[in-house]
């Protein structure tokens, strides 16, 4: 069974989930792609999130495949180390392997500390189309996560656009640098990566043995 996780304020209807999903479909592939908004996204967390994964991938049966785009990037790469035995393989899409620590700017410091005095600070969010507030509770909790130094053996296939202004390049190539079991593909795309869909399927299609 393949996953797929949405990024930060995105959602299961997001366009990359739409084209995998159209075209796992047309291979009578299992396909799954949870909601991690749900059941509130004012109070979403990473803990929340992993722990949804957890649950869904336990439903699965058998060992599964994380495609992640962005945060949920992330998400796929804390999962590959805690559910080491149940992910088979990763798909990562400009992963936020600095997520929430220093060089990366989910927000400048001055806004960090609005967020922290406020409870919770409103943003935008592409599944809605709208801005919706988010509690401080979910800086707080990520903090306790580390993507870049995560350890996972697990076959891992990256995309990483090179005019990204979400996520810097520079730290997802060192990502990849230290780890032999990654293999890194730098395209000439931003951070939605919506113009290297062919190019990034063609690859997917390839290392999940869809043929």
């Amino acid at each position: 069974m393949i996953f797929y996780l949405h990024g930060f304020a995105s959602s299961a209807q997001s366009t990359k989930a739409r084209y995998f999903g159209h075209r796992l479909a047309e291979r009578g592939r299992a396909f799954v792609c949870p909601d991690f908004n749900a059941p509130d996204f004012r109070t979403m967390t990473m803990t929340r999130m992993l722990s949804q994964l957890d649950a869904e991938v336990g439903r699965a049966g058998g060992p599964v495949a994380l495609i992640g785009s962005s945060l949920g990037g992330t998400l796929a790469i804390l999962a590959a180390e805690h559910l080491a035995a149940r992910v088979d393989r990763l798909v990562l899409m400009a992963p936020a392997v600095m997520f929430a620590k220093p060089g990366h700017h989910l927000l400048p410091p001055e806004r960090i500390d609005e967020w922290r005095r406020k409870g919770s600070l409103p943003f935008f969010h592409y599944g809605a189309g709208e801005e919706r507030p988010l509690d401080f509770s979910f800086y707080e909790d990520s903090l306790r996560y580390d993507a870049f130094g995560a350890r996972f053996n697990q076959p891992a296939l990256v995309f990483q656009g090179l005019s990204d202004k979400s996520v810097d390049p520079r730290t997802v190539e060192e990502f990849a640098r230290t780890r032999p079991n990654v293999t890194l593909s730098l395209l000439e795309d931003d951070h939605q990566l919506i113009a290297s869909l062919p190019v990034m399927w063609d690859s997917i299609r390839d290392f999940l043995s869809l043929e």
